[in-house]
């Protein structure tokens, strides 16, 4: 679990989980990050990197759920935060059917 005040991650929330409140959206911080750093603009991904930190970045890419990230982002991504070289990053995420 991210540790991370949840009230800087509203103004993100409010925008990237338009389906929730900001106050349910923040009560799943992986969410908020994973979707600013699949679909966010420039502007608003320079501001979570500021607000959660490369590690944290880290975390949810390590931890990501199938359908989370589009392929450009999932290498961008890889790449941005020195989780693989090029033409080595890992597949996206599948979901598995037992």
């Amino acid at each position: 679990m991210i540790q991370v005040g949840r009230a800087s991650l509203k103004p993100l929330a409010r925008k990237y989980i338009w389906w929730k409140t900001p106050e349910e959206a923040v009560a799943m911080p992986e969410r908020v990050i994973a979707q600013v750093m699949n679909i966010g603009d420039y502007s608003d991904v320079q501001a979570l990197v500021g607000i959660v930190g490369d590690e944290a970045l880290r975390h949810v890419l390590m931890h990501a759920e199938a359908g989370q990230f589009n392929e450009r982002s999932w290498a961008y991504w890889h790449y941005r935060l020195g989780l693989s070289s090029v033409d080595q990053v890992p597949p996206l995420p599948v979901r598995r059917f037992a």
